[in-house]
């Protein structure tokens, strides 16, 4: 097992729209300066820089001189998706802790809603047809909810689990997203609104998927002892880790259906190793941040975190467990259904803050350990933060 001395010392991110104005390497530059500032450090103490993306951001050869950065000995550029962030945050800290790098720069920059839109078209070799998946996308089956959609049927089907579960998701986090000014959706949101919007794929409705957004968010994670000289708290990295397990003949998302059951997701195995990691269990996590692309993505962390058991994670969420006040607040800050979509970026920087005691109105009393997901379906990454 992995053990880490690192820190996230400093969270930085832009004004979240649907039409920024702006270039992605003006987004990306900008989040890693608030980062910097947030930590109270200078480019010159900076010295590693990552980013994810698929075909859609920046790289960080040009952020890095954007910043004026005048050093990198430390420098990677994924070409992936939602389960980066966390995994990356593994390896900052492997970075850090091998003497690789001093400080490095987390970021995720994209023009989401006014540029290139996942799942449309334009995505080039990301997105071209792989292995099973060409016998699919001819007749239909394009996107990410479709493939999502699947899945939650299932769980539907062999768990009882209503659209009314569905929908108390949503809606608990568009209530913590009322109390987040950086919130691009601030409507109240009631079920008769989410029961009548409409049908994206059967059973997902408009208000169980994510958000397109232009925006970037970034976060900066050095040495635990160099972070207690910061200007902020520091949060700790107390584990990290990522979980794949590569279908036959296509590891991506399009043959995910030969996953072995469809009601759970990478959670399910890679929390138990996190939590033995740390040397904690599901009752000392104060808040959770769950990767939340579909409503349906966060039902399978409330069960394959271990806040409820298999099968009651909707029944679990319809009674108002999830909310702010509730037994494990998720999502505070709205999710990617209701704050941004920046892949997952900013639910790491929810959590931070939310440790740090940041987040205001939204504030969870005395939260000391937070768990953070990256990804939905068979591969994804997670992280335990402690202060």
């Amino acid at each position: 097992m992995a053990k880490f001395d690192s820190a996230i010392a400093g969270v930085g991110f832009t004004e979240y729209s649907l039409d920024s104005g702006r270039s992605i390497l003006s987004l990306a530059v900008e989040a890693c300066q608030k980062a910097m500032a947030d930590a109270g450090l200078q480019p010159k103490d900076v010295d590693g820089i990552m980013e994810f993306s698929l075909g859609d951001s920046v790289p960080t050869e040009s952020v890095a001189q954007g910043l004026g950065l005048p050093e990198v000995n430390y420098a990677a550029d994924w070409f992936c998706g939602g389960f980066a962030p966390s995994a990356l945050i593994a390896t900052a800290s492997m970075a850090v802790a091998s003497g690789m790098a001093k400080a490095v720069l987390i970021y995720r920059a994209m023009n989401g809603r006014s540029g290139f839109r996942l799942g449309g078209a334009g995505g080039g070799d990301a997105f071209r047809p792989k292995a099973g998946a060409q016998y699919r996308v001819p007749y239909g089956w394009l996107t990410f909810g479709q493939n999502m959609a699947l899945w939650c049927r299932r769980h539907m089907e062999k768990y009882g689990t209503k659209q009314e579960h569905l929908a108390a998701i949503a809606i608990s986090q568009r209530e913590a997203a009322l109390l987040n000014e950086r919130a691009v959706q601030r409507k109240p949101l009631t079920l008769e609104d989410y029961m009548a919007s409409r049908v994206i794929a059967e059973p997902f409705h408009l208000y169980d998927m994510s958000l397109e957004t232009d925006g970037a968010c970034a976060l900066l994670v050095t040495s635990a002892p160099r972070a207690r000289n910061c200007r902020q708290k520091p949060v700790y990295v107390r584990a990290a880790g990522h979980y794949g397990k590569l279908t036959v003949g296509d590891p991506m998302w399009a043959d995910a259906f030969l996953w072995p059951d469809l009601t759970e997701n990478y959670t399910t195995y890679l929390a138990p190793r996190l939590y033995e990691e740390a040397g904690l269990k599901p009752e000392d996590v104060d808040v959770a941040e769950i990767y939340d692309c579909f409503t349906y993505t966060v039902l399978m962390g409330l069960e394959g975190l271990g806040f409820c058991k298999k099968g009651e994670g909707g029944f679990f969420a319809a009674s108002g467990a999830t909310g702010l006040k509730g037994k494990i607040p998720v999502n505070t800050n709205g999710g990617m259904l209701s704050e941004a979509y920046i892949h997952g970026m900013n639910t790491v920087a929810e959590a931070v803050m939310q440790l740090r005691g940041d987040c205001g109105k939204r504030q969870v009393p005395n939260a000391e350990v937070a768990f953070v997901t990256s990804g939905a379906t068979t591969i994804g990454s997670a992280c335990i933060l402690t202060v």
